[in-house]
């Protein structure tokens, strides 16, 4: 089965809990940057959708794969959404959406993505990687992915009781799905439950979506969510960590 598989990244600049994050230096190059070229070793059809023509000009040197998209969406799916409108994607076309603070995506990761959507029947495919530090678990900023014996999502949490012996994913951020289907995604509303947690996958959830979840041995490095997640990027880069 040969797929017509884009990579659309949202980055928009109101990042509340990172001022401008996008932007962000991490030894050398800016958080984008690094999403973008990253992305790159896994196709050569890679588009930035963001909210912002300062993005866009930090970014001109580099591609002119930027779409403008509107600076009201809720989402990073309407964003892509638009994006891809934009591109006239056929409905079969396989959409990659990566978030955009996520500079360290593993290119096995991505390829295991798009190998999982070829497989299986799920609407939408996403990923997960286990869990070793207990610190993670119990951090909040750390999403955490419950899922059953057949590798699909049941729940995706923020806060979680840690019991000793207990296997945890956190849920990478990345998804895979057709143009078809993200055409549906984007007419639900926001659920009491995406509301509360702040994660917009519970959206899906809420209104019968199946999500499959690749699961990962690998050590994925968190995205960038805050000053201290910028540091441990550094400290990655460096081999300190």
């Amino acid at each position: 089965m040969s797929l017509n598989t884009f990579i659309i990244i949202p980055s928009r600049i109101g990042s509340t809990r990172l001022i401008n994050k996008p932007l962000v230096d991490i030894s050398g190059k800016s958080l984008i940057q690094r999403v973008y070229e990253n992305a790159l070793l896994t196709s050569t059809k890679v588009y930035i959708a963001t909210d912002s023509v300062i993005i866009k000009e930090h970014i001109k040197p580099l591609t002119s794969d930027v779409i403008l998209t509107s600076p009201n969406h809720i989402s990073g799916t309407d964003r892509v959404y638009e994006a891809a409108e934009k591109l006239e994607l056929e409905d079969d076309a396989l959409i990659i959406n990566l978030q955009g603070d996520e500079p360290f995506m593993p290119i096995e990761v991505v390829n295991g993505l798009i190998e999982t959507y070829k497989k299986n029947t799920s609407q939408i495919v996403t990923a997960a990687h286990r869990i070793t530090k207990r610190s993670l678990i119990t951090d909040p900023n750390c999403v955490k992915a419950i899922i059953d014996d057949q590798s699909c999502a049941v729940d995706f949490l923020r806060n979680i009781d840690y019991v000793d012996g207990t296997q945890y994913y956190q849920h990478i951020g990345i998804y895979g799905y057709s143009m078809a289907i993200l055409r549906k995604l984007i007419e639900l509303k926001p659920t009491p439950n995406e509301i509360e947690r702040k994660l917009e996958q519970l959206r899906f959830l809420d209104n019968g979506f199946k999500i499959h979840i690749s699961k990962f041995d690998i050590n994925i490095p968190p995205g960038i969510d805050t000053k201290d997640d910028v540091q441990s990027a550094i400290k990655y880069i460096n081999n300190e960590d």
